[in-house]
């Protein structure tokens, strides 16, 4: 059941979703993270962020509604004391979700984690509403779009996988606005 996704192998397609799998290492006693093709991690800020205050989430009759506000531990943090637990895991790819308010502070997290070992790709969070600044407001803007992309494109030592948000117009304009900026990558 092997797959190859953005150049990296998988031992199959089942991929822990960001913002439902927290950091990955607290679900190690609940699901067998070598049996999973990997993760992706909760969205990682330059700083730690407290994320917005309760109510978070709140029952609805279609479902629910969340805001959980990307709360995190920061990029140090993340590397210090939440990747090295996950390298006794290496057939699970380890994917990072990126965040940051602005172009450089995506960046900046980037570079950081270029330093870390354990890390298979990156995948850029442009996709959150519920921030004040960066996420969607770089995912909905094709030209912010392509701009953080290439430069992000630049910086990473890793693939990157662009998470897109579904609230725009056209999903399809912006993944060839996303798989189009900047240099391309032999994977």
């Amino acid at each position: 059941m092997k797959v190859s996704l953005a150049g990296l192998e998988l031992a199959n397609p089942v991929i822990a979703a960001s913002g439902t799998f927290g950091y990955g290492i607290e679900f190690e006693e609940i699901v067998h993270l070598e049996r999973i093709g990997g993760l992706v991690t909760k969205g990682i800020s330059m700083e730690p962020m407290a994320g917005h205050a309760a109510p978070r989430i709140i029952q609805t009759a279609a479902g629910m509604l969340n805001a959980i506000g990307l709360q995190n531990v920061g990029v140090e943090e993340f590397i210090s004391r939440k990747l090295p637990p996950l390298r006794r895991y290496p057939r699970c790819n380890v994917i990072v979700n990126v965040f940051g308010s602005t172009v450089g502070e995506y960046i900046a997290v980037i570079e950081r984690l270029n330093q870390a070992t354990g890390i298979s790709a990156y995948e850029l969070n442009v996709s959150c509403p519920n921030v004040h600044a960066g996420g969607m407001a770089f995912g909905s803007d094709p030209s912010s779009l392509e701009y953080l992309v290439a430069r992000a494109k630049t910086a990473s030592a890793r693939p990157l996988i662009v998470k897109l948000s579904p609230n725009v117009t056209s999903i399809a304009h912006m993944a060839r606005i996303a798989a189009e900026a900047g240099p391309t990558r032999s994977a």
